[in-house]
C-alpha cells in the first residue's frame, strides 16, 4: 500500500495532516461531513506518533476498501484472504526443486506401505508441496463452509456493537445506516479470522491436519513447516517427512473410500455452529476500549472469550457426534499408518509425538478456536487407536476397514469404551434388522394366514375346548353323566 507523502504547501491548512489527507482520499478528496480527526486525538498536532498513525491509516483504508468493495455477508472473504496471505509474508521460503523432489518421493514410498496395511485404495491424484500461503489459497473454500454459521452470529453481534459504541462523529458519517454496520462487521470478522487462518498456514504440515481434507481431494505437504516441526526431535529429516507423508495419504485414503465422511463431520460441525451464542457484553467492552493507536487490540476481543460457555441441548449432541467422529478418524489414522511403518526407525517416537500434538492442540489451533468457538481436537484418540487394533486383531484387515461401511453403522463412544463387545452388540442390532426386514417382506408378500384366529378369537383357560371329553346320556356307566353322580 503506498503511503501518504506529507503536505509541504505552506499555504494549506491542512499541511502534515495526514490524517486528513487519508480521509479525503478515501471519500473522494474532501473531509466527509461532521468527521473532526482532531476529535479522535490523532492529529499530529496533538502528539501522535507518525509511527502509530501510518499503521492507523493501513488498518482503516483496509477496512474501507473491504467495504467498498460491495462484497456481502457476515465475512469480508476478500479481506479475510488478505489478511491470511499477510500473515504469512516473511516467513514463507519458495519451494526448491530438492524439496518438492523429497516430497514425491516420500509420497510414492508412503503408498507402497500403506497398501499393505489397509484395504482401502490409494487417491489417484500426486500429492503436492505447498508454501504457507499457498496452502491459504487452497483451503480456503473449506474454511467457509466451517465458519459460516458462527460468523452470522458473530457479524450480527459486531454490528450491533457497533452501532451503539461508534463515535457521535463517525455515526454521522455512517449515517445510522446498518448496511455500513454489517459490511464493517464482516470486515473486521473477515480480518481476524484470516489472521488466525495465516497462523494456521505457519504451522500446519500438510491439509489434513485437523482432521478434514481441508485443500480438497488432492493431498498436500508444506515442506518449510515439516522442517520446522522436526527440529528439536534429533530424527532423520526424510524419516520425518515420510512419517507425515503416511499421515497425510491414510486421511486421504480414508475419506476416498468413505464418500460420507466428510459431511458427516462438517455437518455436525455446522450443527453445533448454528446454536452458538455470542457474549455480547464482552464486545461492548472491547469497543469501549478499542485502541486506535494499537490496531492489534482487535485481536482481544477473540482472544479473551467471545463466546458465552452455555450450550443447548442439541449443540451438546452435536459436539458429541464431532468428537466421536474425530477420535474414530484420527484412531484409524494413528493405528493403520503404525502398521505401515512398522520398518521405519523413528516411528514410535513419531508417532507419540503426533498423538501429543493433536491431543494438545498448537498456539495457531488454539487462536483459530477462539476465533470459532470450537476446537477440532481427538479427545479420545487413544481409545480409538485401540478399538481399530482390536477389531483387526478379531476380524481381519479387512474387516476392520468394514466398519466405515455405512454412516448408520458407525462405532460409537460405547464401542470405544468395550472393543470386544462391539462384535456382539453388532451382531444383535443386525438380527434386529434382519428379522425386521424379514417381517416386512412377508407383510408384502402377502405371507400372513388370515385365517388364523386372531387374539380376541383365541380360547381362554375357562373356555371349553373342542377336544374336551363330553358326556354319553345313553351310557349310565360313563363318569361325565351326572345321573351316576352321588347324591347329596
Amino acid at each position: 500500500m503506498a503511503e501518504i507523502p506529507p503536505n509541504n504547501n505552506p499555504n494549506d491548512p491542512d499541511d502534515n495532516d495526514p490524517m486528513q489527507e487519508m480521509f479525503k482520499r478515501m471519500f473522494g478528496g474532501q473531509m466527509p461531513p461532521g468527521l473532526d480527526p482532531a476529535s479522535l486525538g490523532l492529529t499530529p498536532g496533538q502528539g501522535a506518533d507518525p509511527a502509530q498513525m501510518q499503521a492507523i491509516f493501513r488498518q482503516l483504508q483496509g477496512l474501507f476498501g473491504a467495504m467498498a468493495s460491495g462484497e456481502s455477508g457476515p465475512v469480508n472473504w476478500t479481506l479475510a484472504k488478505q489478511s491470511a496471505r499477510e500473515a504469512t509474508a516473511g516467513a514463507d521460503p519458495s519451494l526448491t526443486a530438492n524439496s518438492k523432489g523429497a516430497v514425491e518421493n516420500a509420497a510414492k514410498l508412503a503408498d507402497l506401505w500403506l497398501s499393505q496395511a489397509t484395504s482401502f485404495d490409494p487417491t489417484p491424484q500426486d500429492p503436492q508441496a505447498l508454501t504457507s500461503s499457498e496452502w491459504v489459497d487452497k483451503t480456503m473454500d473449506s474454511w467457509k463452509r466451517l465458519t459460516e454459521p458462527v460468523a452470522i452470529s458473530v457479524s450480527q453481534a459486531m454490528t450491533a456493537a457497533l452501532q451503539e459504541q461508534i463515535p457521535e462523529e463517525m455515526r454521522g458519517l455512517m449515517g445510522g445506516t446498518s448496511g455500513m454496520m454489517q459490511s464493517l462487521g464482516g470486515a473486521l470478522f473477515g480480518s481476524q479470522l484470516g489472521a488466525a487462518v495465516g497462523a494456521l498456514a505457519k504451522e500446519v504440515l500438510g491439509s489434513t491436519d485437523i482432521g478434514l481434507p481441508l485443500s480438497g481431494d488432492r493431498p498436500a505437504l508444506i515442506p518449510a513447516n515439516i522442517a520446522d516441526f522436526g527440529e528439536g526431535l534429533d530424527l532423520p529429516d526424510n524419516e520425518i517427512l515420510l512419517f507425515v507423508a503416511l499421515r497425510e495419504l491414510a486421511h486421504m485414503r480414508l475419506y476416498r473410500a468413505v464418500p460420507w465422511l466428510k459431511d458427516h463431520v462438517i455437518g455436525a460441525i455446522e450443527d453445533y455452529a448454528r446454536g452458538i451464542t455470542i457474549d455480547t457484553s464482552h464486545i461492548d467492552e472491547a469497543m469501549r476500549d478499542f485502541d486506535p493507536a494499537r490496531p492489534e487490540s482487535m485481536q482481544d476481543v477473540f482472544n479473551e472469550g467471545l463466546f458465552t460457555p452455555h450450550r443447548s441441548p442439541a449443540q451438546t449432541a452435536a459436539l458429541a457426534k464431532l468428537e466421536n467422529a474425530l477420535a474414530l478418524i484420527e484412531g484409524w489414522v494413528d493405528e493403520v499408518v503404525a502398521d505401515a511403518a512398522v520398518n521405519l526407525p523413528s516411528a514410535a517416537a513419531l508417532r507419540e509425538t503426533m498423538r501429543r500434538r493433536r491431543a494438545s492442540g498448537g498456539p495457531a489451533e488454539q487462536a483459530f478456536a477462539s476465533i470459532v468457538g470450537l476446537e477440532l481436537r481427538p479427545r479420545r484418540l487413544r481409545e480409538a487407536s485401540q478399538f481399530w487394533a482390536h477389531l483387526k486383531e478379531e476380524r481381519g484387515l479387512e474387516g476392520r476397514d468394514a466398519a466405515w461401511e455405512a454412516e448408520d453403522l458407525m462405532p460409537t463412544g460405547e464401542d470405544l469404551d468395550d472393543p470386544v463387545g462391539y462384535s456382539s452388540r453388532r451382531a444383535l442390532v443386525n438380527a434386529s434388522d434382519e428379522d425386521l426386514d424379514a417381517a416386512l417382506d412377508r407383510l408384502l408378500s402377502g405371507g400372513y394366514d388370515e385365517s388364523a384366529p386372531t387374539d380376541e378369537e383365541a380360547p381362554t383357560e375357562d373356555a371349553p375346548k373342542d377336544d374336551a371329553p363330553k358326556a354319553d346320556p345313553e351310557n349310565p356307566e360313563d363318569p361325565e353323566n351326572p345321573q351316576d353322580s352321588p347324591k347329596g
